[in-house]
């Protein structure tokens, strides 16, 4: 695949993951949160399955692979989602994409923890750009300085527990498909989330049946494309470009997010926001350790043509 093509696919995903951010807001006014999820995750792994056996990408796991698949879901899947629709309840799609664009940085930092990496003094300077943002962003409310709402709270809460999910299927993917981990992910995330829903929601799935044709025609274009086919078309760019480029295009979702929000939603765009938005891009780029990887590059590349 060309690089360029890549890039190509990559914003696209990204538009459609910062659309998503919006139709589930969108989904939950009319849907009860973690049956809506669950049912959404099921028919993504369902496609993401399909697609993978005609890629021939499926093979029987491990012990060990479906320990650490399983405990995943429980973070990226049940944690992450539950918690996300339950807070997009309670909050605006803006605040929430912003909170979620913190989820490199996060992921980062949990690497430094669990697998020792190093951390520079760019990236912690990144950390606490990032982290100022979204605090900027979850003390506004209405434009103005107050607590921290119980829906921001939640969102937070997700976007660490899809953090750590991301460390899991790090240590996964060094014998698993990252493709099959998450369709498999995609699968059991469901069946946990359905599960839940009938204790937290009794009558979640009755609720399902209704709904007009352009709530589900938003229903299923967010599992089909956001949700099973965005993720296969992200893990293949990461295969192309590697994780480090591929994790910088993650920034143009809150910008979507905004936008669509905007746009579908009728959400006001505050100048808390917008500063909150280029903190926490500001912070990815130094606090995954980006800006660090290119300033070696170019000090390598001198260093070659010097010689």
């Amino acid at each position: 695949m060309a690089r360029s093509l890549t890039y190509s696919l990559l914003i696209l995903v990204m538009f459609i993951w910062g659309l998503n951010v919006v139709a589930v807001k969108y989904l939950v006014e009319h849907f009860p949160p973690v049956a809506m999820q669950g049912f959404r995750i099921l028919v993504a792994g369902i496609v993401a399955i399909i697609v993978l056996y005609f890629l021939r990408d499926l093979r029987k796991l491990t012990k060990k692979e479906w320990g650490i698949t399983i405990l995943a879901a429980l973070f990226g899947q049940l944690g992450h989602h539950a918690l996300l629709a339950i807070g997009l309840v309670e909050t605006t799609a803006s605040n929430a994409s912003l909170i979620l664009g913190l989820i490199p940085i996060t992921t980062s930092i949990l690497a430094m923890i669990f697998f020792r990496d190093k951390m520079t003094w760019l990236q912690v300077t990144g950390i606490i750009f990032g982290f100022s943002g979204v605090a900027i962003v979850v003390l506004q409310n209405n434009g103005s300085i107050g607590a921290v709402s119980t829906g921001d709270f939640l969102v937070f809460t997700s976007m660490f527990s899809q953090a750590l999910s991301f460390i899991l299927i790090k240590m996964a993917t060094k014998t698993l498909s990252s493709r099959q981990m998450t369709a498999v992910m995609l699968l059991l995330g469901s069946i946990l989330l359905l599960g839940t829903s009938l204790v937290v929601e009794p009558n979640g799935f009755s609720q399902l049946t209704g709904g007009t044709a352009l709530v589900w025609t938003v229903f299923f274009v967010s599992a089909i494309l956001a949700t099973g086919l965005g993720h296969i078309l992200y893990n293949a760019a990461i295969q192309q470009i590697g994780a480090g480029e591929t994790a910088i295009f993650n920034n143009l979702v809150p910008f979507f997010s905004l936008i669509g929000a905007f746009l579908f939603l009728g959400e006001s765009i505050y100048v808390t926001q917008v500063i909150g938005f280029f903190l926490i891009v500001t912070g990815v780029l130094l606090g995954t350790g980006y800006v660090d990887s290119q300033i070696k590059k170019k000090k390598k590349n001198a260093m070659e043509n010097a010689l």
